[in-house]
Protein backbone atom coordinates (compact mmCIF):
# COMPACT_ATOMS: atom_id res chain seq x y z
CA UNK A 1 0.00 0.00 0.00
CA UNK A 2 2.92 2.30 1.01
CA UNK A 3 5.07 1.40 -2.28
CA UNK A 4 1.28 2.05 -4.53
CA UNK A 5 1.28 5.66 -2.53
CA UNK A 6 5.01 6.51 -3.43
CA UNK A 7 4.29 5.78 -6.87
CA UNK A 8 1.20 8.08 -6.99
CA UNK A 9 3.34 10.73 -5.67
CA UNK A 10 5.93 10.20 -8.05
CA UNK A 11 3.77 10.46 -10.90
CA UNK A 12 1.42 13.52 -9.35
CA UNK A 13 4.92 15.37 -9.72
CA UNK A 14 5.32 14.65 -13.34
CA UNK A 15 1.78 15.63 -14.71
CA UNK A 16 3.04 19.29 -15.44
CA UNK A 17 5.42 18.05 -17.69
CA UNK A 18 2.62 15.83 -19.86
CA UNK A 19 0.62 18.87 -21.08
CA UNK A 20 0.32 18.67 -24.85
CA UNK A 21 2.15 21.77 -26.65
CA UNK A 22 -0.91 22.68 -29.02
CA UNK A 23 0.03 25.79 -30.74
CA UNK A 24 -1.62 29.48 -30.49
CA UNK A 25 -5.25 29.77 -30.61
CA UNK A 26 -6.71 29.90 -34.11
CA UNK A 27 -8.99 32.62 -32.85
CA UNK A 28 -9.52 34.79 -30.22
CA UNK A 29 -11.67 33.50 -27.21
CA UNK A 30 -15.18 34.44 -27.10
CA UNK A 31 -15.71 37.85 -24.88
CA UNK A 32 -18.47 39.73 -23.91
CA UNK A 33 -17.27 42.78 -25.18
CA UNK A 34 -18.28 45.21 -28.38
CA UNK A 35 -16.09 44.97 -31.09
CA UNK A 36 -16.63 48.37 -32.29
CA UNK A 37 -18.12 50.37 -29.86
CA UNK A 38 -17.92 53.21 -32.36
CA UNK A 39 -21.25 51.34 -34.24
CA UNK A 40 -24.46 49.87 -32.85
CA UNK A 41 -25.26 47.17 -35.09
CA UNK A 42 -28.95 47.32 -35.93
CA UNK A 43 -31.15 43.79 -36.56
CA UNK A 44 -33.29 45.04 -39.54
CA UNK A 45 -29.53 45.69 -41.26
CA UNK A 46 -26.53 44.09 -40.19
CA UNK A 47 -28.12 40.76 -38.39
CA UNK A 48 -31.12 40.01 -40.97
CA UNK A 49 -28.35 40.70 -44.07
CA UNK A 50 -26.14 37.89 -42.20
CA UNK A 51 -29.07 35.45 -41.95
CA UNK A 52 -29.75 36.40 -45.94
CA UNK A 53 -26.06 35.81 -47.00
CA UNK A 54 -25.56 32.41 -45.13
CA UNK A 55 -29.08 31.22 -46.37
CA UNK A 56 -30.02 30.54 -43.11
CA UNK A 57 -34.28 30.92 -43.45
CA UNK A 58 -33.93 27.69 -45.95
CA UNK A 59 -34.07 25.74 -43.25
CA UNK A 60 -35.08 27.74 -40.16
CA UNK A 61 -38.45 28.92 -41.40
CA UNK A 62 -41.48 26.77 -42.21
CA UNK A 63 -41.47 27.39 -45.88
CA UNK A 64 -37.77 27.28 -46.40
CA UNK A 65 -36.47 24.76 -49.18
CA UNK A 66 -35.19 22.58 -46.86
CA UNK A 67 -36.82 23.38 -43.13
CA UNK A 68 -34.84 20.50 -41.19
CA UNK A 69 -33.47 23.46 -39.23
CA UNK A 70 -37.52 24.29 -37.91
CA UNK A 71 -38.34 20.78 -37.98
CA UNK A 72 -35.89 19.12 -35.75
CA UNK A 73 -34.29 22.22 -33.88
CA UNK A 74 -37.34 23.82 -33.62
CA UNK A 75 -36.04 27.70 -34.85
CA UNK A 76 -37.71 30.06 -36.52
CA UNK A 77 -35.55 32.64 -38.13
CA UNK A 78 -38.67 34.98 -39.72
CA UNK A 79 -38.75 37.49 -37.55
CA UNK A 80 -36.44 38.98 -34.47
CA UNK A 81 -39.52 37.89 -32.29
CA UNK A 82 -39.15 34.14 -33.66
CA UNK A 83 -35.69 34.15 -33.22
CA UNK A 84 -36.09 35.57 -29.74
CA UNK A 85 -38.60 32.55 -28.75
CA UNK A 86 -35.43 30.58 -29.82
CA UNK A 87 -35.66 26.70 -30.76
CA UNK A 88 -36.14 23.24 -29.02
CA UNK A 89 -32.92 23.03 -26.83
CA UNK A 90 -32.11 26.59 -26.98
CA UNK A 91 -35.33 28.67 -25.74
CA UNK A 92 -34.54 31.87 -24.29
CA UNK A 93 -30.84 31.50 -24.28
CA UNK A 94 -30.69 31.40 -27.99
CA UNK A 95 -29.47 35.27 -27.36
CA UNK A 96 -29.02 36.53 -23.87
CA UNK A 97 -28.81 40.47 -24.04
CA UNK A 98 -25.17 41.86 -23.04
CA UNK A 99 -23.93 38.17 -23.22
CA UNK A 100 -23.14 36.90 -26.17
CA UNK A 101 -20.60 34.25 -25.08
CA UNK A 102 -23.13 32.66 -23.54
CA UNK A 103 -26.12 33.10 -26.05
CA UNK A 104 -26.84 29.71 -27.96
CA UNK A 105 -26.83 31.81 -31.59
CA UNK A 106 -22.90 32.56 -31.23
CA UNK A 107 -22.48 29.36 -30.27
CA UNK A 108 -23.87 27.62 -33.05
CA UNK A 109 -22.60 29.59 -35.62
CA UNK A 110 -19.19 29.60 -33.64
CA UNK A 111 -16.51 26.93 -34.05
CA UNK A 112 -17.50 24.50 -30.96
CA UNK A 113 -21.20 24.46 -31.00
CA UNK A 114 -22.64 22.88 -27.10
CA UNK A 115 -24.66 20.59 -28.91
CA UNK A 116 -25.33 19.72 -32.64
CA UNK A 117 -23.80 20.91 -35.54
CA UNK A 118 -22.26 24.11 -36.10
CA UNK A 119 -24.40 26.19 -38.59
CA UNK A 120 -25.19 26.58 -41.32
CA UNK A 121 -25.31 22.83 -41.44
CA UNK A 122 -24.17 22.98 -45.43
CA UNK A 123 -21.19 24.86 -44.75
CA UNK A 124 -18.31 25.23 -44.67
CA UNK A 125 -18.44 28.23 -45.58
CA UNK A 126 -19.09 29.42 -42.27
CA UNK A 127 -19.74 32.91 -40.91
CA UNK A 128 -16.89 35.06 -41.40
CA UNK A 129 -14.98 36.80 -38.38
CA UNK A 130 -16.33 40.19 -39.19
CA UNK A 131 -19.64 38.61 -39.32
CA UNK A 132 -19.55 36.75 -36.19
CA UNK A 133 -18.46 39.94 -34.49
CA UNK A 134 -21.06 41.93 -35.91
CA UNK A 135 -23.79 39.18 -34.55
CA UNK A 136 -21.72 39.37 -31.14
CA UNK A 137 -21.87 42.88 -31.36
CA UNK A 138 -25.56 42.84 -31.98
CA UNK A 139 -26.22 40.53 -28.53
CA UNK A 140 -23.67 42.57 -26.31
CA UNK A 141 -25.54 45.84 -27.22
CA UNK A 142 -28.87 44.04 -26.09
CA UNK A 143 -30.13 42.61 -28.97
CA UNK A 144 -32.96 45.21 -29.92
CA UNK A 145 -35.23 44.86 -32.61
CA UNK A 146 -34.85 48.28 -34.23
Amino acid sequence: MIARAAVLIALASCIDKLEPTVGPPVRQACQNADHDPSHDVRFSVEVTSIIDEYHCRDCHTPGGKTPIGIEVGGLDLSSYDSLRAGGVRSTTTIVIPGQPCQSVLLQKVGEGPPFGSRMPLDGPPYLEDDDLDAISDWIFEGALDD
